[in-house]
């Protein structure tokens, strides 16, 4: 049963990971934009994500929707709002690789032709996720372990499972202590995968 609701935990977190990464990067091109309406949008949406807590924001939309009028189950709750967090976290972090491009090759790129969308896809982000590959593990990481949070909305991952099970085992200890020992191998799992990945791509692969 825990490995089950393990299995819950690591699919609402990857998902909510994978989608956060094309609309991260959207943000961060939003936050640095020219246009100071869009870099003014970015940066309130930004803010707010990351100023309020996760719980707080995992209530508001398993609550919100229904009052507009769109029912969802609490699984793609819970992924919507930790998919909306973790956008505004990996924005800050694709606009720190950003910076540590130098602009002239992006300059360079519109010399040649190069529109400004194009320079991007093909010489800005793929050295951009080469630089942010650990900070992109530890928000990995950070989400994994806010996913426990999804309990309160219903959803039956590897926190909830476990409280159901110490409710009709009475035995808090060795269940929580296997809990934590799931999330630590999952980490463990996700640390050596970013430094692997890391590795190939400082060799070129």
């Amino acid at each position: 049963m825990l490995l089950w609701g393990a299995g819950i935990t690591v699919l609402v977190s990857g998902v909510a990971i994978i989608l956060g990464m094309p609309l991260g990067l959207a943000l961060c091109f939003g936050v640095t934009s020219e246009k100071r309406w869009l870099r003014w949008a970015s940066r309130v949406y930004q803010s707010a994500w990351r100023g309020t807590p996760i719980l707080v924001q995992l209530l508001i939309i398993y609550y919100l929707l229904p009052v507009i009028g769109i029912n969802v189950p609490p699984v793609l709750a819970a992924i919507i709002a930790l998919t909306l967090n973790t956008t505004a976290f990996q924005a800050e972090i694709f606009r720190g690789g950003l910076l540590a491009i130098p602009k002239g090759q992006m300059e360079a790129a519109r010399m040649v032709g190069l529109r400004k969308w194009s320079a991007r896809r093909h010489i800005l982000i793929p050295q951009v996720f080469r630089l942010v590959i650990p900070s992109l593990v530890n928000e990995t990481i950070s989400i994994l372990k806010n996913s426990s949070l999804v309990s309160v909305i219903a959803v039956t991952e590897l926190m909830r499972v476990s409280q159901q099970i110490v409710a009709t085992t009475y035995r808090p200890f060795e269940i929580y202590i296997a809990a934590g020992i799931i999330y630590m191998v999952i980490n463990l799992a996700l640390s050596l995968a970013g430094r692997a990945t890391e590795r190939r791509l400082a060799q070129g692969g």
